[in-house]
């Protein structure tokens, strides 16, 4: 099977085309910052967006630790964000169409899921942001990344930007409700950084290093209850990060 045909089961027989989701994120991007982070989601903090590129292709990488994640990020940036998730997501009852209006990309989560990964390329050669989850699961503590965001980064040469989550746990909840009288969440986008190979090609034993060096720098963003397989930062190095 042809690189060009996985991507086709997620974009469709022409493949990706910005243009054609662009009105309809637009959409759900105003309904979610007027409806979404009014009634059903509460935000105390945000920093760093500075640090996200205005223009260009980069990853987000997320600690996941709640449903509403994703959605603090499409709220707070001013681009357009296409996540990476489960996909499962689709599946959802009356929810579920939401993802698939948006052009969400589906992952399998379980295996290689190489159709995944051409989307996920089509959206970088586009010049567009793609969100990553590099645990693939909501965790309230990070788990050991899965090398595919290294895999993602370096074959499409682009930024990584970590982004650092706390506080939300419990959303969506109505305003009214008692979750609402306690602190809200909170998101720290860092400073963007590349990957080196010293000029080779990474193979799998240089994408574990890599994917785990960055989830270092992720986990150095996070209060330490967060921090979880990455709790020793001591343990950090940075052989193969390079300043974006």
């Amino acid at each position: 099977m042809t690189e060009k045909s996985t991507s086709a089961g997620i974009w469709g027989p022409e493949g990706y085309d910005h243009a054609r989701y662009a009105p309809r994120r637009k959409i759900m991007r105003f309904l979610l910052r007027t409806i979404g982070f009014s009634l059903l989601a509460k935000l105390d903090h945000v920093e760093g967006v500075e640090n996200v590129p205005s223009q260009g292709s980069a990853i987000l990488m997320i600690n996941h630790i709640s449903f509403i994640d994703p959605f603090v990020v499409l709220n707070v940036l001013p681009r357009t964000i296409v996540p990476m998730a489960k996909i499962e997501v689709y599946s959802y009852p009356v929810v579920g169409i939401f993802p698939r209006i948006y052009g969400v990309i589906p992952v399998q989560r379980e295996e290689i899921d190489r159709r995944a990964v051409q989307g996920a390329m089509d959206v970088l050669q586009a010049g567009e942001i793609i969100l990553v989850a590099p645990e693939a699961h909501r965790s309230p503590q990070l788990r050991q990344g899965k090398e595919g965001i290294a895999y993602l980064a370096t074959r499409a040469n682009v930024p990584i930007v970590p982004v650092a989550f706390d506080g939300t746990i419990g959303f969506p909840a109505f305003r009214l409700s008692s979750r609402w009288r306690e602190p809200g969440a909170s998101v720290r986008f860092g400073e963007p950084f590349r990957f080196s190979s010293q000029g080779r090609r990474a193979d799998r034993e240089m994408l574990r290093v890599m994917t785990d060096e960055a989830l270092y720098l992720l986990a150095a963003m996070l209060p330490e209850h967060r921090r979880g397989f990455y709790s020793d930062l001591s343990l950090a190095t940075r052989e193969t990060i390079v300043p974006a």
